[in-house]
């Protein structure tokens, strides 16, 4: 893999227009530069201004998702990376005889791949941690941190993300115990898969108490918005949600060097996927700088919409200063993200009604309502973007309630476009009120098929009515942005294409799909990753579609996604990834 910002394009496309495109319709919509007919005469038009800064790249098939001109066979763009037109191979190629020329052969290409809802630094440390991801047991998670721990420096803890005891016999929660005896003094902490647990040994939860003045992690107390896991009155050694925090403050804080290269990897395997603009939710004020320098180095190969995390220092500076955009176009912060619950997972998501397997237990509320709604009203006040953690039913209806009652004393302009992020489990007679409040449901197909082996069981057959129920959204009007929320899932759209089409595992079970009636088409999930994705950000000036004016960020595929089965969704290679009209990946 290759990051190269400023590079001509990739070997295998240079060469002159011609061979294997195939020819659209000679239309152009009224409202994009007009086209030469293809049967009209010999005679060059006059070149336009700048054409020596001209791009031109032709392919088999490429799709805009521009409704004026949903499918053509070749795009030009300027030299501020900005399309100028769209049209066949032949028009483009006459209109502009100087341009530099790119012959993508067979391949398709589709906008640029926004993952409308991911944690970048989480991927970073992720990727610099041990990978859990996938463990069949807790002797495989052992086997991996052996290994993991041989390659760290001694003196550190070990830490590790991507366990879920959802994959291993009895599904039960792991104890520190589970660790002791292969790491007796080193502190380990493991996050859970979902991020909202985590797992330590008795090193760690020792570390934890001493952090915390010695306060002792053994009685009935819990703080709030979490829930320390205990047998016998004594921590366990799992701490869902807000008592992560308890051990986490002890773990020493990541240097700069190591926070950067975090950055630096999650970047590599973003658009090595495929993805040309992030929405990345809850980021610091830290962080935020962090990316700011990279984008003034250069160095930021795709687009971060930032949203702040909560009300905190970064939401103070958007009220204080104004919405934050980078003037290179590839870094803002314009929203926040606030959570009201937990993770079906790990039983935090707020339910209106008991866990079915759990009795007693409704999840937890990780933010109090009051203190949520001073959020909301905060962010309404200051024109900043609202986006909420929602997944339970309960928490769905909290944040829709404390919504509506925001945006009706509201004098902002109607387009708020404030959103609801996974929307995961909703009472079915809350789903109207989706497109009541004008809301976007910021969904991640690949949640559903990670979860339905067990979601059942959390919920029971009537709950399952309103969860993962992206058509019922959509056939009311919702918009529908989607995402992965990596690293809890893995950083590759094609999965949530492959998802949201199928609803079945990369096998294929269950056999036609696990609540079938929720699937999309293959054109709505690419919609929602590129086109709703981009108006989900405020961004639909700018990014989702092909068209004249907007920037020429895309992805250059081997096959078309709208015409491949459903069953080879997950299977199409990327050859190249472009943003502003340069390739930031290409495929060896």
């Amino acid at each position: 893999m290759r990051l190269r910002a400023h590079v001509l394009p990739f070997a295998l496309l240079l060469a002159c227009a011609g061979a294997g495109a195939h020819a659209a319709q000679d239309t152009a919509p009224a409202s994009t530069p007009a086209a030469t007919p293809a049967d009209a005469d010999d005679t060059p038009p006059p070149t336009p201004p700048g054409a020596d800064q001209i791009t031109v790249l032709t392919a088999a098939r490429i799709h805009t998702e521009d409704l004026a001109q949903p499918q053509v066979t070749a795009i030009a763009w300027n030299g501020q990376g900005r399309i100028v037109a769209t049209g066949t191979a032949q028009e483009l190629r006459k209109r502009y005889p100087k341009a530099r020329r790119i012959d993508a052969g067979k391949a398709t290409v589709v906008p640029g791949l926004i993952d409308a809802h991911a944690h970048v630094m989480e991927l970073g440390y992720a990727l610099l941690r041990a990978d859990l991801s996938g463990a069949a047991s807790k002797d495989e998670v052992i086997e991996r941190l052996r290994a993991f721990a041989a390659t760290a420096p001694a003196d550190t803890w070990i830490q590790g993300w991507g366990w879920d005891q959802n994959r291993w016999p009895g599904q039960q929660f792991p104890t520190a115990a589970d660790l002791d005896a292969a790491f007796p003094d080193r502190p380990v902490w493991l996050v859970r898969i979902d991020g909202h647990a985590g797992w330590g040994n008795r090193a760690a939860l020792r570390a934890a108490e001493a952090a915390a003045d010695a306060r002792a992690l053994a009685g009935d107390w819990q703080p709030d918005g979490g829930r320390i896991v205990r047998e016998g009155g004594q921590a366990s050694g799992v701490f869902v949600d807000a008592a992560m925090r308890l051990v986490e403050k002890a773990i020493p804080a990541p240097t700069e060097a190591y926070r950067e290269l975090a950055l630096q990897r999650a970047l590599e395997a973003a658009v090595r996927n495929g993805l040309t603009g992030v929405h990345d939710m809850g980021v610091s004020r830290a962080d935020l700088a962090l990316m700011r320098r990279f984008a003034d180095d250069g160095r930021l190969p795709l687009r971060i919409d930032a949203y702040a995390d909560g009300n905190s220092d970064a939401l103070a500076d958007l009220c204080a200063h104004g919405r934050y955009r980078h003037p290179g176009g590839r870094l803002q912060m314009e929203g926040v993200k606030l959570y009201i619950d937990g993770a079906l997972g790990s039983r935090g998501a707020a339910l209106l009604a008991d866990y079915s397997d759990d009795p007693g237990n409704r999840g937890l509320l990780v933010t109090d309502p009051a203190a949520y709604a001073i959020a909301v009203y905060k962010a309404r006040d200051c024109g900043v973007q609202v986006a909420s953690h929602a997944i339970g039913d309960r928490g769905n209806r909290l944040v829709l309630d404390t919504y509506a009652q925001a945006l009706a004393g509201s004098t902002a302009q109607p387009d708020s476009r404030w959103r609801v992020e996974h929307a995961q489990v909703v009472a079915a007679e809350d789903i109207p009120r989706f497109a009541q409040l004008k809301l976007v449901a910021s969904m991640q197909p690949t949640h559903a098929t990670s979860d339905m082996p067990w979601a059942g069981d959390r919920l029971g057959p009537d709950r399952l009515e309103g969860a993962y129920a992206w058509r019922r959204f959509l056939d009311l009007g919702v918009p529908l942005a989607l995402g992965s929320d990596f690293p809890v899932e893995q950083v590759d759209p094609r999965l949530g294409l492959f998802a949201a089409v199928n609803r079945t595992d990369r096998d294929g079970h269950p056999p036609g799909g696990w609540l079938p009636g929720q699937k999309l088409t293959a054109a709505e999930a690419l919609r929602g990753f590129t086109a709703t994705a981009a108006w989900a950000g405020h961004d639909e000036g700018e990014v989702g579609r092909l068209a004249p004016g907007l920037r020429a960020d895309f992805v250059v595929l081997d096959r078309d996604p709208l015409a491949v089965p459903a069953a080879e969704l997950d299977d199409l290679k990327i050859q190249a990834t472009w943003v502003d009209g340069q390739p930031v990946y290409e495929a060896e």
